[in-house]
């Protein structure tokens, strides 16, 4: 009956994105840009540098049964610095992306994620899954593999997120051989309600949308089978009720002491370091397990990492994943994807269009600007140092921040960036007293009062 039910649903949703091809949310939810370009830091310099390379998205163009995306894969917040020591930058990939319309649920043989892109976020930068090419050789008893050399036994694999955690710039992304690229939900360390990572104290940066508990998260991507990935939070029940609630993973960390076989088996597999203050369990993927009866509490998800739900975007239901994190906002296994597809794996890159497509465009599309309302924080209040606006959850336009006394002089101005979430102010220079803060698209208008006070 599920199953039925699924593949009925489904039908209603294919049939709503055909009736409304121009408007399918895998045609508009692209963050279209052609001014700003990306921007990094180096280590040691909290200063960054303005590169050459368009960030977000260029052009999007679709025909009846697909949809192009055109990026470099360079996010228009700063990327860096990689503490780990990887001498790569975020460069420029020149990549066309071809993703389904219409996609459809595979019910044959499951097909694994893999190394490399599983998906794209909606800024044009590549998702990737769990692991990082890394994992446990038995015989010499080490890692091996990826940037580490050789190769290991691919039976224990290292999880990325937490073997790479140094390497993450404060957006939680870094490059393979310059491709950007997150494993985990893009939003910034700092932002999180239990930060563990200490590389924003340093490199000011944000993610590419900030998660609000209060929200139904934003769609943030979508996965090579065609199916939209969102942020952390959804409506808890899959017909949208239920208020909002943060989307739980179904896999939790096996009962384990040593690795000698998988979750659910007890036939033999060539041995894992055994679980250790250096090898904690969560250090590889085969250390979790998945719980089926978890999904019969609504707000928990599927093997995949999704579940079939309404969201603000597919009023009629759509299967989607959501970017699971913990309770304190820390990403959570599988993360985004995985570790198999739902559906048909599709959706590539390729080297050129080879059919009449349109090319979509928002002011094509009738969007009105000024029915946005902004919402945004600003803090601290008073502030001494540093005044820092950060927009609520996703930032899909260019924002002018301005400093305003209460005179109605501008003291300083800034940009935030369409697909970033956080603007700055040196207070250096400013003196004490009231100031305004206004944010504003030109048309909607947010103003907030600040104290600046030493």
């Amino acid at each position: 009956m599920k199953i039925k039910i699924t593949l009925f649903l489904s039908a209603l949703t294919f049939g709503f994105q055909m009736l409304n091809a121009q408007v399918s949310p895998a045609i508009s939810g692209w963050l279209q840009n052609t001014s700003v370009t990306g921007r990094h830091y180096v280590s040691g310099n909290p200063t960054p540098f303005t590169d050459v390379t368009l960030a977000n998205c260029q052009v999007v163009q679709y025909s009846t049964s697909w949809v192009y995306v055109s990026t470099r894969g360079i996010p228009s917040y700063i990327t860096g610095p990689f503490l780990d020591g990887n001498p790569s930058l975020a460069s420029d990939q020149n990549a066309i992306f071809k993703f389904p319309l219409a996609p459809v649920q595979n019910t044959s043989t499951p097909v694994a994620t893999t190394g490399g892109n599983i998906g794209v976020f909606i800024n044009g930068v590549a998702l990737f899954d769990y692991r990082d090419g890394v994992s446990w050789q038995n015989s010499s008893g080490s890692l091996k593999g990826g940037p580490l050399g050789g190769m290991g036994d691919n039976v224990w694999n290292r999880d990325a997120i937490v073997g790479e955690k140094l390497g993450f710039d404060c957006s939680k992304g870094h490059p393979a051989m310059g491709n950007y690229h997150h494993h985990q939900n893009p939003s910034a360390f700092k932002l999180d309600l239990a930060v563990i990572s200490t590389v924003c104290v340093i490199y000011n940066a944000d993610g590419l949308y900030a998660i609000d508990s209060t929200q139904h998260s934003p769609l943030i991507g979508f996965a090579y089978d065609g199916f939209p990935i969102y942020g952390a939070y959804g409506y808890k029940n899959a017909d949208g009720t239920g208020g909002i609630v943060r989307m739980k993973s179904s896999y939790a960390l096996r009962s384990i002491t040593v690795r000698t076989t998988y979750a659910g088996s007890t036939v033999a597999v060539t041995a894992g370091p055994n679980v250790s203050a250096t090898y904690p369990l969560g250090y590889f993927r085969e250390d979790y397990q998945y719980n089926a009866t978890s999904t019969l509490t609504p707000d928990y998800l599927d093997d995949h990492n999704g579940r079939f739900c309404v969201t603000p975007e597919y009023p009629l239901g759509t299967y989607c994943y959501f970017a699971t994190v913990d309770k304190y906002w820390n990403s959570y296994y599988p993360y985004v994807v995985g570790p198999y597809f739902y559906g048909t794996k599709v959706a590539t890159k390729v080297t050129s269009i080879t059919e009449t497509t349109t090319t979509y465009t928002t002011s094509a599309a009738g969007i009105n600007n000024s029915e946005v309302v902004i919402s945004a924080k600003v803090f601290p209040n008073p502030a001494s140092d540093m005044i820092v606006v950060q927009i609520n959850n996703l930032n899909k336009s260019n924002l002018d921040v301005e400093l305003i006394d209460m005179t109605g002089r501008v003291v300083q101005k800034t940009i935030l960036y369409q697909g970033s979430t956080l603007a700055y102010f040196d207070l250096k220079t400013i003196y004490d007293g009231e100031y305004i803060i206004k944010v504003t698209d030109g048309n909607s208008i947010l103003n907030k009062k600040i104290i600046v006070s030493r």
